[in-house]
C-alpha cells in the first residue's frame, strides 16, 4: 500500500454505552500499517494504533462495530 486509506467506524450496537450507534469515528490506515482514529460525539478524541488488527480487536466489539472503507486500495 502506497497511499493512506480512509474508513469510518459504523456501530450497530453500542456495547459500552458511550459512543452511540451509526458513524462513531473516522479513521486512516497509513502506508506503514499504523492507524489513526478520530472519535466523533460530545467528547471527541484521537487514538493511534500500531496496526489495523489491534484497532479492530479493541473497537470491533466482536462485529458490533464495522470498519467501512471509503475507497479501494490502489495498486502501485
Amino acid at each position: 500500500m502506497t497511499s493512506p486509506r480512509l474508513f469510518t467506524l459504523e456501530r450497530d450496537t453500542d456495547v459500552s454505552g458511550v459512543s452511540g450507534t451509526g458513524t462513531v469515528a473516522d479513521g486512516v490506515l497509513w502506508p506503514d500499517g499504523t492507524v489513526s482514529i478520530r472519535w466523533r460525539g460530545e467528547r471527541p478524541s484521537t487514538v493511534f494504533w500500531e496496526s489495523l488488527e489491534h484497532a479492530v480487536h479493541v473497537h470491533g466489539h466482536q462485529g458490533a462495530t464495522r470498519f467501512v472503507w471509503a475507497d479501494t486500495p490502489k495498486e502501485s
